[in-house]
């Protein structure tokens, strides 16, 4: 064995594997190099191939440039650059669904123009015996119920109608589509007229006013449904409110106006009513922008308002209107029985 000058220290490895061990004890007649050699290899780290991956990984890198003239830092993994948010990729799919919504929402649009060319045709104030009026004495023109929204009793009441419904119609509309707001709006102008032919049974009715409160409810059947996805759903509900507030302070400062000046008055029955339907009607056919279902007691209780609403409604006018024509018959008869005896023929 060749031995190393005292002077020198040699410091060794932990105990080694037995190949290494074997390898060492076969080797006592080379030179002191080739054991420092072998030594100095079981001092470095050992790194073994690692086993393959059981499932293969793919890593995507992209280049990020560096902020000087220079050449950027390196690739960085995909997942450490920025993603844009959940909600701002959602509202981005919802705008884009918007811009290229078909068919465009029409159904507002063309009620306005509708109103605004019959009003253009019949004039400022409408014949009470135009075939459109709803009058209580011809209720049985199923058609009055609903036709009377074409007409208003001057250019103020058709300009604050045709606006208020555009500024609040629309929006609706391009959310929810034109059958449901269709529906709401239509359903609030048979409201308006039920109810009127049952609280005032004895006043004509005209202008757009139910359907025009009942998109304004709807506009809160929308936020109560969708408060969670609306950026600005409490704005909404306050504007709604204010909106009604102003719209009721004009009324109650023009009633002294109107009575001085023989002005049709307001129907403040068809306001209520028709307002009444488009909220639960608006419950009731209005999307969840989430995609879930409406509680079950909600639709229920939508449903039963609506419906008894307009059961009631249907039912009076159909005992009032017969009990009507057969009092007419009856007083006709005794109108008769007199003149016949008048003449002398009875």
């Amino acid at each position: 064995m060749l031995l190393l000058p005292s002077s020198t220290v040699v410091q060794m490895p932990p105990p080694m594997p037995t190949g290494c061990a074997s390898a060492s004890a076969s080797s006592t007649s080379h030179s002191s190099g080739l054991v420092l050699g072998v030594c100095c290899d079981q001092l470095m780290p050992q790194h073994p191939h690692p086993h393959p991956h059981p499932y293969p990984v793919h890593r995507t890198t992209t280049a990020v440039p560096g902020p000087g003239p220079g050449p950027g830092p390196g690739p960085v993994p995909v997942s450490a650059t920025k993603k844009p948010p959940l909600l701002e990729r959602e509202r981005q799919k919802e705008r884009q669904l918007l811009a290229t919504k078909w068919p465009p929402p029409c159904f507002i649009v063309l009620a306005s123009l509708l109103e605004i060319f019959v009003f253009v045709c019949v004039g400022q104030v409408p014949p009470e015996d135009s075939v459109l009026i709803y009058r209580p004495d011809l209720r049985l023109q199923l058609w009055r119920f609903l036709s009377y929204a074409l007409l208003h009793a001057s250019w103020l009441h058709l300009g604050f109608n045709v606006l208020t419904q555009l500024l609040f119609g629309l929006p609706l509309e391009m959310v929810h589509g034109s059958a449901r707001t269709g529906v709401i709006y239509m359903a609030g102008v048979l409201a308006g007229s039920l109810g009127t032919s049952v609280v005032d049974s004895e006043v004509y009715l005209v202008g757009a006013s139910g359907g025009v409160y009942a998109l304004l409810a709807a506009q809160v059947a929308s936020v109560l449904l969708n408060l969670e996805q609306m950026r600005h759903g409490i704005l909404q509900l306050m504007a709604v409110i204010l909106f009604v507030f102003c719209d009721l302070g004009y009324a109650l400062y023009s009633r002294d106006l109107e009575e001085l000046q023989a002005r049709p008055t307001v129907s403040y029955i068809a306001h209520m009513t028709g307002a009444l339907a488009g909220l639960s009607v608006g419950l009731l056919l209005l999307r969840q922008l989430d995609g879930g279902l409406r509680p079950r007691l909600l639709r229920w209780l939508a449903l039963g308002v609506w419906s008894a609403f307009s059961v009631f409604g249907i039912a009076f006018n159909l005992i009032n209107t017969v009990t009507a024509q057969l009092l007419a018959e009856q007083e006709g008869e005794v109108l008769k029985q007199h003149l016949l005896h008048d003449l002398g023929m009875g």
